[in-house]
């Protein structure tokens, strides 16, 4: 259930992932994204714009594996997905995305999908 410390300092580390979501039609649809770790949560945070396709995708499969590579270095995390709008949600996120990458830019239509992760794969 613990990591092991190189995974954990490779989820602080700046890097970008992968975030896979299913379309209507059960294709996967995956994109760049940025994404932060609550380790005591055991939650993987992505924020974005509501409506977006991951979004609109996450609601109806309620699913959203996000994976980060760096050279022979990888971790993917996944579980099941949800979208929060709740504004104290997405403080949350918007300000551990400012830690680990930069400031957001402003966006009214922000949420942020999490993911319960359950089970992580790879390689740190």
């Amino acid at each position: 259930t613990d990591l092991p410390a190189s995974a954990a300092e490779f989820l602080r580390d700046r890097h970008l992932a992968t975030l896979t979501t299913l379309r209507a039609d059960g294709r996967p649809h995956v994109v760049a994204v940025g994404f932060t770790w609550d380790p005591a949560a055991r939650v993987a945070l992505v924020i974005t714009s509501d409506g977006s396709q991951k979004v609109r995708n996450v609601a109806r499969h309620g699913v959203a594996p996000v994976a980060q590579v760096a050279g022979g270095r990888w971790l993917a995390l996944s579980g099941p997905a949800r979208v929060a709008r709740e504004p104290d949600a997405v403080a949350d996120a918007v300000a551990r995305y400012r830690d680990r990458y930069r400031e957001p830019r402003e966006n009214a239509r922000r949420v942020v999908i999490e993911i319960a992760v359950t089970e992580i794969l790879g390689r740190a």
